[in-house]
């Protein structure tokens, strides 16, 4: 039986390359970052490169603006506490959108409770903002907008860079998640107007608890873990060196070849659409059919359940999600789908075919052969279908 791997938005794997460079650090190169000693100040080099690769790989202005996390969660939790905190005085509202990952709206949730209102923009049918909306949204008082770059879901691309020129027009902040979106597509914090900016490791092919946050020179976010002087006291406790290590490889290779990786999965992802569309009755397309992460492919499949279609598909091999992996758990609909206006009983039958840079053409021709025999399996055994 096909082992295929097509869920790539939950995590990717591990490239040679980046392991090979992650091995000295975990091995013979162990000393403390921290340390005055030739041990330590190995390890301290090794970060300051991979500092440098992140930033040239956003096209930061400085290596100084990028700090590093141990994922795009607590990049993003350091975000919207540290300015909630830093510039309470100026304001204590807040803009997001209703379809961001749970780090951003459950952060939200928290400022709520803590006496910051947070304004949620609606998306339309293709779980998309405006950067019309943000201006609109925008008050005296507002002190953040933070927009994801890409849906974690549906792989909806948002307008980044004229929302931050709406923010910068303003005098707002702007952060994005991009969690999704490094690697993927091109980023150039300068020319986007973005001033924050989340990113994790194990999204494009690096390792998992590691991730970075970009600050532009001359915004101060304090410090959301405390104890100890790193990242220029900015994120306290002993760097993961071998992880920052294997970070800054992995962008570095991301971006070495991003343009032809680019077009190679957005041809895949078009033939996956395509196959699911015309092979399958009664389906629904979601997220933007253009606007989109390159890999990202999504579908509401009408009157069976998403986790049934997981099952079935894993025991063909074939590994794929039914929304974000950080909430699988959980049997509610996707709040994502609900936002972009789906009823609950189409929701909950969505399907996430995610694919990264070892998904081969026969791989998305194998899904296409499974996938009508498992819908119209499943859909023989539903009450709701009548076809």
């Amino acid at each position: 039986m096909k082992r295929v791997y097509m869920d790539n938005a939950a995590t990717t794997a591990l490239k040679k390359e980046v392991l090979d460079a992650m091995m000295p650090y975990l091995t013979d190169i162990y000393g403390n970052p921290s340390s005055l000693h030739t041990f330590g100040q190995e390890a301290h080099k090794a970060v300051e490169n991979a500092r440098h690769q992140v930033a040239k790989a956003l096209n930061a202005a400085d290596d100084r603006e990028i700090i590093f996390t141990g994922c795009g969660t607590e990049s993003d939790n350091m975000v919207l506490l540290g300015i909630a905190q830093r510039y309470a005085k100026k304001g204590k509202h807040i803009i997001t959108s209703a379809v961001e990952h749970h780090a951003v709206l459950y952060t939200c949730e928290r400022l709520e409770k803590m006496g910051y209102e947070v304004t949620y923009l609606p998306v339309d049918e293709y779980g998309m903002v405006t950067a019309a909306q943000v201006s609109e949204a925008i008050r005296p008082d507002t002190i953040l907008v933070s927009i994801m770059f890409g849906n974690n879901e549906v792989g909806t691309v948002m307008p980044i860079k004229r929302i931050g020129e709406v923010c910068r027009e303003k005098g707002v902040f702007f952060h994005t998640d991009a969690v999704q979106a490094v690697g993927h597509v091109h980023i150039d914090v300068q020319d986007m107007n973005i001033d924050l900016l989340s990113l994790s490791a194990h999204k494009f092919h690096g390792p998992k608890g590691v991730g970075a946050l970009y600050v532009k020179k001359g915004i101060v976010v304090p410090a959301l873990l405390t104890g100890g002087a790193q990242e220029r006291n900015k994120r306290a406790g002993t760097e993961n060196v071998a992880g920052i290590v294997g970070l800054g490889k992995a962008i570095e290779l991301a971006c070495s070849d991003i343009d032809e990786s680019s077009a190679r999965m957005t041809h895949l992802r078009d033939k996956l659409m395509t196959g699911i569309a015309g092979s399958i009755p009664e389906v629904k397309l979601n997220g933007h059919p253009t606007e989109r992460l390159p890999g990202n492919v999504n579908f509401s499949i009408k009157y069976i359940e998403g986790e049934s279609i997981l099952l079935m598909l894993d025991i063909n091999g074939i590994a794929a999600s039914s929304g974000s992996a950080c909430t699988s758990g959980s049997l509610d609909p996707s709040h994502v789908l609900l936002a972009m206006g789906l009823p609950h009983e189409i929701a909950h039958g969505s399907l996430r075919l995610t694919l990264g840079d070892d998904t081969t053409e026969e791989e998305v021709d194998y899904v296409l052969e499974v996938l009508p025999k498992v819908v119209e399996r499943l859909r023989k055994m539903s009450p709701l279908y009548k076809g």
